[in-house]
Parts: structure tokens; C-alpha cells; sequence
């Protein structure tokens, strides 16, 4: 019964299954001794023919009773009615379990009940990829995005607990290993209710002359309070580039507020730190129609709207920088480095057309005139002085208020089989302070999508090697708290854990083009993803094929660099950890209502001509294959030597300015030394990875140790985790990373005068030291490093 059964799995599950059952036996076993007794007579009568009955032991079956023969017969007949009978039995019970069997011997979309697999059966990469298809659904995403985003659901407020303890219900009513919650106290900033910010045109004296009302709801979090007065200087997207082109105009920015728009490329943090650097007073941003749309009537943002967002240069609590803020835990008066010390307001587009029409000064750059000044019938000019009696200047207050709230992390977890030490995660953020249907209800859609979508596979045979881990964060509209929070209190271990972070965070803001912010260490597997997935869009092609259609490279076009306010960003900057988030957006007119009142599921869904649902089904196939070949493969499918051509090109511009160095007694040779370290060590590892024995599980164990800690050896560990949380020096931020050095080096031609030699020295060397680390650590033991003297 067992060979038989046996063999049927085999023909389920696949024609290379199905021959190997045959070719061990299975049917032959099955048949019994009478089918044996039945071959051997058969054999002799043929034999009889052809030679008569001359033959020893013919004769002696000859010579047996008649009774004896009619015994042999009924004993023949009987072990065929039974085995026939047990066959048929063994069939039609085997046949109505195997949900995966069609009459073709195909995969077919039947609901399976669980666990119609054998343990230890094993499912191929192809098989699984079909699963995923099969399981994943996109009728409840539209459903779950809206009812998340019914209402604001900030970070401490009732309706976001109330979000909180459905997802984890949710959670618990799937077959997950293990659900938990994990709580943290953070120091969060909201909207004063008794005293709303405030602007005011005043007169050289200071007395209030007009009031320009805001919307108290408002405001930019962690901007620090009180007022500020000065001139009002148009300063563009407030980018380092546009400084400078302020200074090479020769325009004084000190004691002034900006006023800058949306966007850029720049978050609202660093635009504040860019005009605290060039001394001025208070921050106003405002979304500009040509930027931001603003026709409600072709679905844009209304005029009397602004777009808010929190200023903290960094992550998490800036309360508690580099370490968590766990409950009960006494911690010394400390803040981070990233919070402004000007205030900073977001205004609508109306409050800065009001502020533009008065402005006096210089002509702005050619390319910095918004559309909000064209719509008001004004110059662009770049201020600082207002219009009218002379000395009229701007004063704005900021009186937000400091709360400490609780913070709870939503987890649930599937076990590996074979690494469950080894964790995949995806998350979203939970939180947001409007509606949030693309700040929050996306991810968590997504996030809860997936996370039925695997526990529907491993409740029908899918058994990953890795364990998969499901986490909805808390307050992300503060800078991803929640989940840096986490970062900070499992540093120590998650770089030996945590083999990849997905982001889920706004990854539907439109159905044309995918955007992958990300780490290199994914790019392989990125890319066998869009190869396999359908465009939402262009039905019958691939993502990669539809690229490719358009005459461009995909790297180019969708790989873009991880962002500071991304949900990835804190994972490979802070922790070490290869992350990525994609996001699905418009060619040409961008999502407006994100961190506003009007992001709403209508809203979206409209955006997207109803095929909102559509564009969620294709991200969460992308996600759950990039999750599938890390959780099956027995090597991690990360490329190790993605970082070599980076490194080579930091090397070429350093030979560029060999003769300015070697003037200053600055030698690069160290650091070519530890490039070519790096590169020579990567190479070795990615060779003996790709001639190695997949089943030598001891091997294939210390290779995925060494992969998966390169992210974490480029964090450097010559800078303090509380003073420069984000160590990685090639995606992180502060004087030891790469782009910091290389723009120190621009300086050399530049602006030779504002070259700081001493500065210069200590970046070089602590750049050249991480890398060689680096280097060796991915040679492996100590013996395989050969550093000569």
C-alpha cells in the first residue's frame, strides 16, 4: 500500500517524480508472490511450446495432482483479487486527498485541505512559485486598505490601538508559530491644543500688523518651539545646490526664514539642517503646484492644503539615540544630533502665495520659478525684504507639545525547518496621522496579505529553511520609531539573524513605473523577480520585458539609492541588514495627498482607475518570490561582490587627484590596497559558493554567515551608534561615510581654501580602515587573509 501511494505522489507531483517511482519499483513490489507464481507458469507453458516437456522441472509440475494444480490456481486468483482490491482501495483514498491532482497530472486552483503533504516531501522552486500564485489573493486588499484607513489613526490615539489589537487577532487566527507584541515608551511630538502656531507680518517695531491663519492640525514633528523673526528668503527646494547658488549670487541668508517647496529630492529634515547651516531663523515649506498637483478637479491637492512631516534628521526616538526605549529603563538626558534647533512650519500653497507676492530683492535662478508664482502673476524674487513701510518682516511661532507614548510593535512569525535562526522580515508601518491610505493601509494590506498567503502554504506543504517574520510597526510618521526602537534593542544579534528586511511602506501610489529603493546585495534577486512577474499594466509581459520594450536599462530606471525617511533606510544604515521597498508610481503626475487629510482609499483607487486591487496582487508576488528564493535556497541568492564597482569608481576619483594629495603629503594607497582587498575577497567568496556542494550543510552554513554580514561590515566602527547611528559608510550619513569623503575631495579644485587637510586625514583613514576590514572579514579565517608587510 505504501509503494503504491508512493508512487501516485510521484505522478502528482511532477513527471520527474513520477519516473523515479517507477524506476524504484514501485508497481513491481506491489504485485505480490501470485503475480511472480503467474510469470513462472507463463514462462513454462511458453517453454513447453518450443521444446515440449522435456524439462526437469516442467515434468515435475506435471507430475503435482490435479488438486495440488487447482490449488496453485485459486492461490494465483486470490492474491490477484486482493491486490487488486487494495490497489483500487489505496487509488480512490489517495486520489481524494491529493488536492493537486487534475486529470491531467497539473496544478489546479482547488480550495486543499491542510496538510495533504507527507512530511518531509519536498516542493521544487517551480512548484512553490505556482503556490504563491495560487494562494495569493487580491480580493481583500482594497477591503483592508479602506477600513484601515477609515479615519487618522496616529501613533497613541485610541483608533490606532484599536488597529493594533485587530492585526494582532488577525495574526493569532492564522496557524503562525508565534504571535507577540513588543512595547517600547517614546518621547513623540503633537499639535498644541490650547495654543495653534501662528504667523504674523509685523513692523519694525514688532507689532502685529497681519495675521496669515493656519490650519492648526498642521505642523512638522520634533520642530523645536518658540518664535522667530526676520526677512523671508526664497531659497527653491532648500538642497545643498541651492545654497550654493545662493552664496555664488552673493546673497546674504543669515537671520532670515525660508521659505522653501516640497520636494527636491530632499526631506522636510534636511531642508531645515541645510538652512540651520546657512544661519537662518525658521523653516516654512509649502507644496507647489508644479511639483504637487493642485486641480481638485483632475484629482489634486486643494490650495488651502499643506503636506506635514517630522524634521528629525534621523530615526527613531531622538530621545533615545542609538539605544532603545524600552519600558522601566531610567535613561541620562540625551537628545540626538538630528533635531533642528530652528523652527520649522509646513504652510499651505494659498499661506505662501500670500508671503510671495511681498517679496523684494534679487531675481531668482533661472529653473527655480515655481508654478505658484506664475498662477499669483508675480516674479519670482528671492527676497529677504517685504513690500510696503520699510522693515516689515515675518514672525512665526511653533508651540508643539511633547508627549510620551506607548509604542507596540505587532509581530507573528513562521518557524524555519532548517536555519529557523535565520529570520526574512517584511513590515509595514501602522500608523499615520490623516487617513493614511497610502502612508499605512498599503503596507498593512500587503503585510497581512502575505502573511495569510504563506500560512496557506505551509499549511499545504511548503516548508521554508528560514523563518519568516510579519511585523506591523508603530509610529512610522515620527521617523520609523517603532521599528528602530526594535533595531536598536536586538543590534547586538540581528546581524547574525537577519538575512533581509521588506519594506512595504507606500508601495501604491500608482500603476507606471516600479521603483526599487534598495540595497546592491539584492539586485540579483530583484531582478529574477520583475523577470517573472506580469506588468499591471501591459498584460502578457513581464516587468523586466516591458522595460526592456521601452529601449531603457532597468537598473538605471528602477533602482534607485534607500532614502532617509524610507521604512528600509534604518535596517542596512543603522543595523546592518540588506532592505529594500518598492513602490509602484504615476510617469507623470504624482500621488498628492500622502502626509495629508485627503489620503484617502477613494482617493487612490481613483488614481488608479479602479485597479488598485490589480497593482497589490502584482507587488505582493513580487515580495513573496524575493522572500521565496531567500527562505528555499540553500546558499542566499546575494551577490557579494555588488559593492566592488562602487569602491573602483571612489578609486578612479582619487587617482584623479593623486598630484593635489601627494602635494599635501596625502598618499591614496592605503585605500587601493583595501579596494583591491575587498574586491579580490568577494570574488573568491562568490567562485566557491557557485563550485560548492549545496548539500554539504556545514559549508553552505559558514557561506550564508559571510553573506549575510556584508552590510554589517561596512558599519563603522570608529564613530559612536549614539552620536552617528547610521554607520554604514556607503549608505549612511556623517564624515566617515563615502559620499562625505568624495565631496571633501571635490573640494581639492573647488574651493581649494575650504579644503580641511587634518579633516581630510582622519576621513581617509577611517573610511580605508572599515573597508579593509571589511575585506578581511569576507575572506573568512584569518589564515585566508594575506595582508603583505
Amino acid at each position: 500500500m505504501a509503494t503504491v501511494q508512493s508512487l501516485l505522489t510521484g505522478s502528482g507531483g511532477g513527471g520527474a517524480q513520477a519516473e523515479e517511482g517507477v524506476e524504484e519499483g514501485g508497481g513491481a513490489r506491489g504485485s505480490g508472490p501470485g503475480v511472480e507464481l503467474r510469470l513462472v507458469q507463463s514462462q513454462l507453458r511458453e517453454e513447453e511450446e518450443e521444446e515440449g516437456l522435456g524439462s526437469s522441472i516442467t515434468a515435475l509440475v506435471l507430475r503435482q495432482p490435479l488438486k495440488h494444480r487447482r490449488a496453485w490456481i485459486y492461490l494465483v486468483l486470490t492474491g490477484l483479487l486482493i491486490f487488486t482490491t487494495a490497489f483500487l482501495l489505496g487509488y480512490v483514498v489517495f486520489r481524494g486527498s491529493c488536492a493537486y491532482c487534475g486529470d491531467d497530472g497539473e496544478l489546479v486552483p482547488v480550495d486543499d485541505p491542510p496538510g495533504h503533504y507527507t512530511e518531509g516531501s519536498l516542493l521544487h522552486m517551480g512548484e512553490l512559485r505556482h503556490m504563491l500564485k495560487k494562494y495569493l489573493s487580491d480580493e481583500t486588499l482594497e477591503d483592508t486598505i479602506r477600513r484601515v484607513s477609515m479615519t487618522a489613526h496616529p501613533a497613541g490615539s485610541s483608533e490606532g490601538n484599536d488597529l493594533a489589537r485587530e492585526i494582532l487577532h488577525t495574526f493569532k487566527k492564522m496557524h503562525m508559530d508565534h504571535t507577540w507584541t513588543d512595547s517600547h515608551y517614546a518621547t513623540l511630538q503633537f499639535p498644541s491644543r490650547t495654543q495653534r502656531n501662528s504667523l504674523w507680518i509685523v513692523d519694525e517695531n514688532g507689532d502685529e500688523l497681519e495675521e496669515i491663519p493656519l490650519n492648526p492640525t498642521d505642523y512638522c514633528a520634533y520642530s523645536p518651539n518658540g518664535m522667530a523673526t526676520g526677512g523671508v528668503m526664497y531659497v527653491n527646494y532648500a538642497r545643498p545646490e541651492d545654497f550654493d547658488m545662493l552664496r555664488s549670487l552673493g546673497v546674504t541668508t543669515k537671520g532670515a526664514i525660508a521659505i522653501a517647496r516640497v520636494g527636491g529630492g530632499v526631506s522636510f529634515a534636511e531642508k531645515v539642517q541645510q538652512a540651520q547651516k546657512a544661519g537662518m531663523v525658521g523653516v516654512l515649506i509649502y507644496p507647489d503646484p508644479s511639483d504637487v498637483p493642485q486641480d481638485p478637479r483632475r484629482l489634486g491637492l486643494s490650495s488651502d492644503t499643506a503636506i506635514s512631516e517630522h524634521v528629525h534628521l534621523g530615526s527613531g526616538d531622538p530621545f533615545t539615540p542609538g539605544f532603545p526605549s524600552f519600558n522601566h529603563t531610567q535613561f541620562p538626558p540625551m537628545q540626538s544630533s538630528g533635531l533642528p534647533l530652528i523652527p520649522a512650519q509646513p504652510i499651505s500653497a494659498n499661506v505662501a502665495s500670500t508671503i510671495l507676492r511681498q517679496l523684494e530683492g534679487v531675481a531668482c535662478p533661472r529653473g527655480w520659478q515655481g508654478r505658484l508664482q506664475i498662477y499669483v502673476y508675480v516674479e519670482c524674487v528671492l527676497g529677504p525684504s517685504l513690500t510696503g513701510a520699510p522693515g516689515r518682516r515675518l514672525r512665526m511661532g511653533v508651540y508643539n507639545v511633547m508627549r510620551p507614548v506607548l509604542l507596540n510593535n505587532i509581530f507573528a512569525s513562521i518557524e524555519g525547518r532548517i536555519e529557523p535562526d535565520q529570520y526574512i522580515i517584511m513590515g509595514a508601518q501602522r500608523d499615520s496621522w490623516g487617513p493614511g491610505a497610502v502612508k499605512s493601509g498599503v503596507g498593512t494590506a500587503l503585510l497581512l496579505e502575505l502573511a495569510r498567503t504563506f500560512d496557506t502554504m505551509v499549511q499545504n506543504g511548503f516548508h521554508p529553511k528560514r523563518s519568516l517574520l510579519f511585523v506591523s510597526w508603530d509610529a512610522g510618521d515620527f521617523g520609523n520609531v517603532g521599528a528602530t526602537e526594535w533595531l536598536e534593542g536586538y543590534l547586538s544579534m540581528l546581524h547574525l539573524k537577519a538575512v533581509a528586511y521588506f519594506s512595504l511602506d507606500q508601495a501604491i501610489m500608482g500603476d507606471d513605473e516600479l521603483s526599487a529603493y534598495a540595497s546592491p546585495l539584492l539586485m540579483d534577486l530583484i531582478e529574477g523577480a520583475i523577470k517573472q512577474v506580469e506588468h499591471p499594466k501591459h498584460p502578457g509581459q513581464s516587468i523586466l520585458a516591458h522595460m526592456e520594450s521601452q529601449g531603457g536599462n532597468w537598473r538605471s530606471h528602477i533602482v534607485k539609492p534607500l532614502y532617509l525617511n524610507s521604512g528600509a533606510y534604518s535596517f542596512t544604515a543603522f543595523g546592518g541588514v540588506p532592505a529594500v521597498e518598492l513602490r509602484f508610481d504615476e510617469a507623470v503626475r504624482t500621488y498628492p495627498f500622502v502626509n495629508t487629510q485627503w489620503d484617502s482609499a477613494g482617493r487612490l483607487q481613483e488614481r488608479l482607475q479602479g485597479q488598485l486591487s490589480s497593482v497589490g496582487r502584482t507587488l505582493g508576488e513580487l515580495i513573496g518570490l524575493m522572500v521565496l528564493r531567500l527562505s528555499h535556497h540553500a546558499v542566499l541568492p546575494l551577490d557579494p561582490t555588488c559593492y566592488s564597482s562602487t569602491m573602483l569608481h571612489f578609486s578612479s576619483q582619487l587617482n584623479q587627484h593623486s598630484a593635489e594629495l601627494q602635494a599635501r603629503g596625502l598618499s591614496p594607497q592605503w585605500v587601493f590596497s583595501a579596494r583591491g582587498d575587498y574586491s579580490r575577497a568577494a570574488k573568491t567568496l562568490k567562485e566557491a559558493i557557485e563550485n560548492s556542494n549545496i548539500d554539504d550543510e556545514r559549508m553552505t552554513r559558514l557561506y550564508n554567515t559571510r553573506i549575510m554580514r556584508v552590510e554589517y561590515y561596512f558599519l563603522s566602527q570608529y564613530v559612536s551608534a549614539v552620536e552617528t547611528p547610521f554607520r554604514h559608510i556607503l549608505h549612511g550619513r556623517g564624515n566617515h561615510t563615502l559620499s562625505a569623503l568624495a565631496e571633501h575631495l571635490g573640494l581639492l579644485r573647488s574651493q581649494p581654501l575650504l579644503f580641511d587637510e587634518a579633516r581630510f586625514r582622519k576621513q581617509l583613514a577611517l573610511f580605508t580602515w572599515t573597508l579593509q576590514g571589511a575585506a578581511n572579514a569576507l575572506s573568512g579565517d584569518v589564515w585566508n587573509i594575506d595582508n603583505a608587510i
